[in-house]
């Protein structure tokens, strides 16, 4: 396995005007943003020796350069169209503050409030550093000297309560319980050549995809949990563009059993396979 180093900060609290919140309101909103950078294959090696932070990326900088970036978009009244532009802005500052050290920048900014019943909605950018004199460089999805595999983008949506009438003993055919799902959207590389994510085909409302979801299963009722997360799969399929290749979903039933915290299943399926 080839060596690999990272320097990460984990969950910058910002503030930004993304898109709209969970009302549908062009209004600034809670964001957490972090932070990972892949560095060149054993580049830590020279702090980890001299143990000097001159050595390194230091992630005190890359944290002030990230929320001063930020901060400045916001006095000046920016509104990001949607997160991809603010992971831009952020993956761009990530790739100044590192230089030549770093080989890839990976953005996860999520958006708490973003959508009703869920605990969290976030969006991963990797993008590698890639040459100007290459511009086919980003239509190979390989890895970079360091392992990552880029570009990519995974969107979650974390914890989403679900009110499902679901299950094969007698009470749990007469009211709908609580299925905490968590979806998983993947997404193919749109870029083309060095571009940053700014340059991606229009946003999917993935707060819509949701909306979807629920009205499925308020027309439904299931058994069993595999009937549920396989027409959850196939729905979310249904509900995107081409862009997405894969989900995942997982389902929870925390009530099922007594001594257990949850019981449930997971399933991934791709576009390919087909309904």
């Amino acid at each position: 396995m080839a060596t690999t180093d990272t320097v990460f900060v984990d969950s910058i609290q910002l503030t930004a005007a993304v898109s709209t919140d969970c009302w549908g309101r062009p209004k600034p909103q809670q964001v957490l943003a972090s932070v990972y950078l892949h560095l060149k294959p054993s580049f830590l090696d020279a702090c980890g020796t001299s143990d000097d932070v001159t050595d390194s990326v230091h992630y005190g900088h890359l944290t002030k350069a990230v929320s001063a970036l930020i901060d400045e978009k916001a006095r000046s009244g920016v509104h990001y169209v949607d997160v991809h532009a603010l992971i831009a802005d952020v993956t761009r500052a990530a790739f100044e503050l590192a230089g030549e050290s770093v080989d890839a920048v990976r953005v996860v900014v999520d958006l708490p409030k973003q959508i009703l019943l869920a605990s969290g909605f976030s969006v991963e950018v990797t993008m590698p550093k890639m040459g100007e004199s290459d511009p086919s460089e980003a239509d190979n999805a390989g890895e970079t000297a360091s392992g990552v595999v880029a570009p990519t983008t995974i969107v979650r949506v974390k914890d989403l309560v679900l009110p499902v009438l679901i299950g094969v003993n007698p009470p749990e055919r007469l009211a709908r319980q609580r299925v905490i799902t968590n979806i998983m959207f993947s997404e193919r590389p749109p870029y083309v050549g060095s571009a940053l994510p700014e340059s991606r085909p229009r946003e999917i409302d993935y707060p819509e995809i949701v909306q979807r979801l629920y009205e499925l299963i308020n027309d439904s009722s299931y058994l069993t949990l595999e009937k549920l997360v396989l027409e959850l799969c196939r729905a979310c399929l249904r509900a995107t563009p081409s862009l997405v290749d894969t989900v995942t979903v997982r389902c929870e039933k925390p009530s099922a059993i007594a001594f257990a915290h949850a019981s449930g299943v997971e399933m991934t399926r791709r576009r390919e396979a087909g309904p």
